[in-house]
């Protein structure tokens, strides 16, 4: 790898590491952080496993030290991050691996991971094996959403590979298909019902419209990708026939 790389590698680094800092607070709670998620799934597919990792590791480190955040800032991070990279490359370029990598190592694997971490170092008590499992998939699953809607538009227009071209020496066709789309347009359904209720439980508005706005956003989202799986299946059978 020439120098130039190499400077525009550690550059891009940085600034994801400062980015995933500064947007880990917004819609977090303690044992959920989307964004942070987020921040793993595109370093993950930039840059690959390794440095994903270390992407993930410095924020931690980083937000347990200025913010005060418990280790699960580590443990809820690092074992994604790096499966989200591994499942992305061995999947030759396939976006919803790397989401499903997030979600199996920072929702099962660092969720359990995070019970011996918090009750025997950090010393909170009323915790089990699967204490934090229910939190650490949903939080992954919204900044899995996320980062799904944001990396197929990359691709879409051909940004993706040029930027993989520019940091390593590996780059992706974009593998996913009518599937993957299709949970694309049902997670900004998943991402607007999230933006809803969460300003909603915050402050304690007592008007149930928002919550039926927000459940109607799944509900119009989900249909509008049934209808699209639904097109697309007939559109490529009748190519095949032809």
């Amino acid at each position: 790898m020439n120098k130039t790389k190499q400077t525009l590698k550690m550059t891009v680094l940085a600034m994801l590491i400062a980015l995933g800092v500064v947007i880990s607070p917004f819609l977090r709670v303690e044992g959920m952080c989307p964004m942070a998620h987020f921040i793993n799934i595109v370093c993950s597919v930039l840059m690959g496993p390794w440095y994903s990792l270390l992407c993930a590791t410095l924020i931690g480190i980083i937000r347990m030290l200025t913010m005060g955040i418990p280790p699960i800032a580590l443990t809820g991070a690092v074992f994604g991050a790096f499966l989200s990279g591994v499942f992305y490359r061995a999947s030759k370029g396939n976006i919803l691996f790397a989401v499903v990598g997030e979600v199996i190592g920072t929702g099962i694997i660092g969720a359990v991971a995070s019970y011996p971490v918090m009750s025997i170092l950090w010393g909170k008590e009323g915790l089990g094996w699967m204490f934090y499992v229910p939190s650490f998939i949903c939080g992954t699953l919204i900044g899995g959403s996320i980062a799904l809607v944001f990396l197929k538009k990359l691709s879409a227009n051909g940004m993706l590979k040029k930027f993989q071209l520019m940091l390593t020496d590996k780059s992706f066709d974009d593998r996913t298909g009518i599937i993957s789309n299709t949970a694309c347009i049902a997670a900004v359904g998943a991402i607007l019902y999230v933006v809803i209720e969460i300003p909603t439980g915050i402050f304690n508005l007592s008007s149930p419209v928002w919550h039926y706005v927000s459940k109607g956003c799944i509900a119009v989202s989900v249909v509008a990708a049934a209808v699209y799986f639904v097109m697309n299946k007939f559109k490529k059978a009748d190519e095949n026939e032809c």
